[in-house]
């Protein structure tokens, strides 16, 4: 059964022509592709049919290991009726065998978008500077803009996504920094509860803030996370240590352990709280088995929202 064609309501002359950081795109853009994704999950429940990327080719670069953001980017491309090009990083070993301006002005001969995910950010800055066609982040060191509006599409299918609370308990790292960006764009109700010295990058945080005083958002800065808790709609945590932080791994579980979502902590949040986690996650770490496994976890739900989010986020680009 073939589908309607896309929604571009959200559209205006500010949306960016790539997809590197949510504090780039007004909300408006961020509600389309939220309820444009809603409408791709029910079609393809229904076994609708959306080809929108009919002809387009979409360069995946992984210079980092992946599980979801690979499979669901592969597959939404497939579903939407393109074809995706897999281009590890030793192929190419951008910035090594070959400048990466040289890579991009290829790459944008060749290909209608690429889906980058990397350690450094302004890789993702200079493949889309220099190459002239939408680049979407998969992932950096720095962000996670994808893996937020699964997190933002899971709430708004599950609660209230500006009058509940997300609560994010752990290292302030990227998909903490994208959750600030999410909740100063969308106006929603965050706070982030790390170890003092772990917070979150403080420019990110100031970026937020200024967001959220025009949408009517709340950011919230904590580190203890029993008083974190106390009016979480959602509970979300992350590894301790992610990639390329494996040598502080010891370090950071003695540093960590007060931070563990265990039953302890649910209980100290009001009745009905959810669960989330962007996994991988390591159980008896950051969050326990009892937990994790709970009918309180949305994790799983999260999981299959990276599929519906992005095929929105492609379609969005290169529709």
């Amino acid at each position: 059964m073939e589908a309607s064609e896309p929604s571009l309501s959200g559209r205006t002359e500010d949306t960016p022509s790539s997809f590197l950081s949510l504090a780039d795109w007004p909300g408006p853009a961020l509600e389309d592709l939220l309820s444009r994704a809603s409408e791709l999950k029910a079609g393809r429940a229904r076994g609708e049919t959306v080809r929108s990327l009919e002809g387009r080719s979409v360069l995946l670069y992984f210079a980092k290991p992946s599980l979801r953001t690979f499979v669901t980017f592969d597959v939404g491309i497939a579903e939407l009726g393109g074809h995706s090009v897999y281009l590890p990083f030793g192929q190419v070993s951008i910035g090594e065998r070959e400048p990466i301006e040289d890579v991009a002005r290829n790459l944008s001969r060749w290909c209608h978008g690429i889906v980058a995910r990397t350690y450094g950010h302004d890789v993702l800055e200079d493949l889309a500077r220099w190459g002239g066609v939408p680049v979407v982040n998969a992932l950096t060191d720095l962000l996670h803009p994808c893996q937020a509006m699964a997190d933002a599409l899971t709430i708004q299918e599950n609660g209230d996504l500006r009058g509940g609370r997300l609560v994010y308990i752990g290292d302030g790292n990227n998909v903490s920094h994208s959750l600030i960006h999410l909740a100063g764009r969308m106006g929603m109700k965050l706070t982030v509860c790390t170890p003092p010295n772990y917070a979150p990058d403080a420019a990110i945080v100031r970026r937020g803030l200024e967001l959220a005083g025009s949408s009517g958002g709340e950011i919230h800065l904590e580190t203890d996370p029993r008083t974190a808790v106390k009016d979480a709609a959602f509970l979300y945590t992350d590894v301790w240590a992610s990639m390329g932080q494996e040598d502080e791994a010891a370090e950071r579980r003695v540093i960590f352990a007060p931070y563990q979502i265990n039953r302890a902590l649910v209980g100290a949040a009001p009745e009905g709280v959810k669960i989330l986690h962007c996994l991988p996650a390591h159980r008896g770490d950051e969050i326990t088995a009892e937990v994790f496994e709970s009918e309180a976890s949305l994790v799983f739900d999260q999981a299959e929202n990276r599929l519906h989010v992005q095929k929105a986020i492609l379609e969005r680009l290169l529709a």
